[in-house]
């Protein structure tokens, strides 16, 4: 098997922005795991004991009814990463019962300007009725922060190049929207009077 972790040390450039609270840096206390290839024999603990594990979805499909897994998921330190390959409607049965066992769920954008983790987002947060953190990983640039908020995400482990400070102002850039989303309706403007002529 040829496995990777990205990200096992402390990631720095992690954003939460949880519903009716502002966007702060936070520590991230999450390991991605990606497989290249996937074997059924895998054991999660073998490859972080002591970390939470965010195990690609198409892993999980194959492996989630070990005990090791189940045992994890149920202690909280397992979670579900979507590739923007994943078919997440055709495993709808799978996702609502994972709804019950996984602590995060997170979506990767491979190049930032590859959109299909929004509608994955939309998808997870509209139709599967998550409630729980949902997180932005891979090609995450500052300039996305606001649409991925918008759609449902509320942390984002930004790219190693992006700066944390300038990321986290973009939070404060709008106080109007115009469109409804996950995070609010739109604003609702006064309009001037209308001048009545005679």
């Amino acid at each position: 098997m040829n496995s990777t972790l990205i990200n096992e040390q402390i990631y720095l450039k992690l954003i939460t922005y949880k519903l009716g609270f502002s966007a702060q840096a936070s520590t991230n206390e999450w390991a991605v795991l990606k497989n290249e290839l996937i074997d059924g024999t895998l054991r999660v603990s073998d490859y972080l004991p002591s970390k939470n594990v965010l195990m690609p979805f198409s892993q999980w499909i194959e492996i989630s009814s070990s005990k090791d897994i189940q045992e994890r998921s149920l202690r909280g330190e397992i979670g579900v990463w979507f590739s923007v390959e994943d078919d997440i409607l055709k495993y709808s049965d799978l996702i609502y019962a994972g709804k019950k066992l996984w602590s995060i769920i997170a979506i990767d954008f491979p190049i930032f300007r590859d959109g299909r983790g929004f509608s994955t987002a939309a998808l997870i947060r509209q139709r599967f009725g998550w409630q729980g953190e949902l997180r932005a990983i891979g090609d995450v640039l500052i300039d996305q922060l606001i649409q991925l908020s918008r759609v449902g995400f509320d942390s984002f482990e930004l790219r190693d190049d992006q700066d944390l400070i300038t990321a986290l102002k973009q939070f404060d850039l709008f106080t109007v929207t115009t469109q409804n989303a996950w995070r609010a309706k739109r604003s609702l403007i006064a309009l001037p009077e209308r001048l009545e002529t005679t």
